[in-house]
């Protein structure tokens, strides 16, 4: 049976997410979005692209969420707009699209607070892929060639980072068992393991969600 459920992947830095969404939504045969939604984002708001690049999941200290969310409802044509700061033009534009991609069907998506953006839907299943730190080290000081200090500071860096971003443009916390409907620890299950956990749990709520449960 097909797919129906559009999945959200937060993730540590470290813990496989990006690798465990790209085989989850390989293995469903639905789309998947990382650095995807940026190129979307930037073609439909008709911002370049670099501007994206530059702001991703990267927070400010300015953001003003009702003004964002009132131009939101007016489009990218609004007045409003127009004289937005950019970075608020950034996140509005990455919001915007991914709520249009989750209403062009099942995907899967990573970071970018996808899963607060899809909160009112029905379809969605958020996850949080993490892992201890000593496993985090191991895999980011072998996949880029790093001594273990230097893999340490970076996955703390990027942590921060998607830490601030995420509860800066929600009202949920990043990493939190009650922002997300599933938590994972990967170097429990391995990569190919937490897909098969992550699959698991869809056909699950996809089953009783048919069974009107």
């Amino acid at each position: 049976m097909a797919c129906k459920t559009i999945i959200t992947i937060g993730r540590q830095y470290g813990s496989g997410g990006r690798e465990i969404g790209e085989k989850l939504a390989a293995d469903l045969g639905i789309k998947f979005y990382d650095k995807e939604l940026l190129s979307r984002a930037a073609k439909e708001s008709g911002l370049c692209e670099e501007l994206f690049e530059n702001h991703d999941e990267k927070p400010t200290n300015s953001f003003l969420y009702s003004l964002v969310m009132d131009t939101y409802s007016m489009g990218y044509s609004s007045a409003a707009f127009a004289d937005m700061p950019i970075n608020h033009k950034v996140f509005l534009a990455q919001f915007n699209a991914i709520k249009e991609i989750a209403n062009e069907g099942p995907c899967v998506m990573v970071g970018r607070c996808a899963d607060y953006a899809l909160s009112e839907y029905k379809n969605c299943v958020s996850v949080f892929v993490e892992a201890p730190m000593e496993a985090r080290i191991r895999r980011i000081a072998e996949k880029y060639d790093l001594t273990d200090a230097k893999a340490k500071d970076s996955i703390q860096k990027t942590d921060k980072k998607r830490a601030s971003y995420y509860n800066y443009y929600s009202n949920k916390k990043w990493g939190d068992a009650s922002s997300y409907n599933l938590c994972i620890d990967s170097s429990i299950c391995g990569v190919d393991g937490t897909v098969e956990l992550i699959k698991n749990f869809v056909a699950l709520k996809e089953a009783r969600d048919a069974a009107g449960v």
